[in-house]
């Protein structure tokens, strides 16, 4: 249960335990999984769905000795779309409004769930694929969580998320239920039928699909008073939420490890971060501010302006030596996991 996150990796990044190394992986592959079962033909009938069934979905991957069975599909869908004129201009462009985004397992296999000790239910998320998702990924404003999204805590502000991430998750149509409401309805069947048996929810993904991750493991922890451990195993996710929203997966018992690599433009954006120690801004780069540097208003003033995010979970920190070009790749966040290079933290 350590390698879950419950005494939040204390001894196990610096250096990076072996065991966990192999755990990560094992999460990272069920991410490739959901990169490998999208469509991303554009001039397919089925562009941006599921490409194998949820009986053979894994296999297809070359994941069938892991233990696991799909049990459903996840959709998410997007408020934004492009231009009608572009449908004409630039027909690549086009894209569906609701798109294939992940899905949920479960271990079924008596051996492995006899090695971790507990039955295992993992959502897994892809990145952005369609360029409608990319339009919700630059609404990067902060906007406050909906109510049955939040606990009520007087000790901190309102929790605040990307504007274009919340929608991903909340929206639905006439046609399509919401991301959030599948997640909820599945998690609930899940819990019901293994009532008197141990669980862990892990959720994993990259990219977009790692904010969703964490956005998930909110939702979770909020809408299931029984809900068992949740963990959070992401792989260069951009920034989610505010410290509000932070202190709220904190007080929730969330773990989140974020595997970020120090190369990655994406894991330093949107917004930008204020700290409290001048030596976190020196090491982690200029979207982060020193609070001890700004008046106490001129901080409140920039907390105003819907930018000002914060880190959440712990961090392995890795480096792909200035690789710009491949720095944001799955496969070279689980390659420099598998060399174990990762920076002193």
């Amino acid at each position: 249960m350590e390698f879950q996150g419950i005494k939040n990796w204390e001894g196990l990044l610096d250096p990076l335990d072996d065991d966990l190394r192999k755990e990560i992986l094992r999460y990272g592959k069920f991410v490739e999984a959901a990169y490998r079962c999208f469509d991303f033909d554009m001039s397919s009938p089925s562009y941006a769905t599921c490409l194998y069934p949820k009986s053979s979905m894994l296999t297809n991957c070359g994941l069938d000795k892991t233990g696991y069975k799909v049990v459903k599909n996840l959709y998410a869908t997007c408020v934004v779309q492009m231009p009608r004129w572009t449908k004409k201009t630039f027909p690549n462009l086009a894209s569906p409004q609701c798109s294939w985004i992940g899905y949920v397992a479960i271990c079924d296999d008596a051996k492995e769930i006899t090695r971790l000790g507990r039955r295992d239910v993992v959502i897994a998320y892809r990145g952005t694929a369609t360029s409608s998702e990319w339009l919700e990924n630059l609404r990067a404003t902060l906007t406050c969580l909906p109510d049955d999204m939040t606990t009520s805590n007087e000790n901190y502000d309102q929790p605040m998320v990307q504007s274009g991430l919340l929608s991903l998750y909340t929206t639905n149509t006439q046609c399509d239920q919401s991301l959030q409401d599948t997640i909820r309805e599945e998690i609930g069947k899940i819990l019901d039928k293994y009532s008197d048996e141990p669980l862990s929810i892990t959720i994993t993904g990259h990219s977009l699909g790692a904010a969703l991750a964490t956005l998930t493991a909110c939702d979770i922890t909020t809408k299931f008073s029984n809900a068992p451990i949740v963990s959070v195993v992401s792989f260069g996710g951009p920034r989610v939420g505010n410290k509000s929203f932070r202190c709220q997966l904190e007080k929730s018992g969330t773990n989140v490890l974020r595997i970020v690599n120090s190369d990655d433009p994406v894991t330093k954006v949107p917004g930008f971060v204020i700290h409290d120690d001048i030596n976190d801004v020196a090491e982690r780069g200029t979207t982060h501010v020193a609070s001890m540097r700004m008046p106490s208003w001129l901080q409140k003033c920039m907390e105003d302006t819907q930018w000002v995010y914060a880190e959440v979970g712990k961090e392995l920190r890795l480096s792909s030596k200035g690789d710009i070009a491949t720095c944001h790749d799955l496969k070279t966040y689980l390659h420099l996991v598998t060399l174990m290079k990762n920076v002193q933290l």
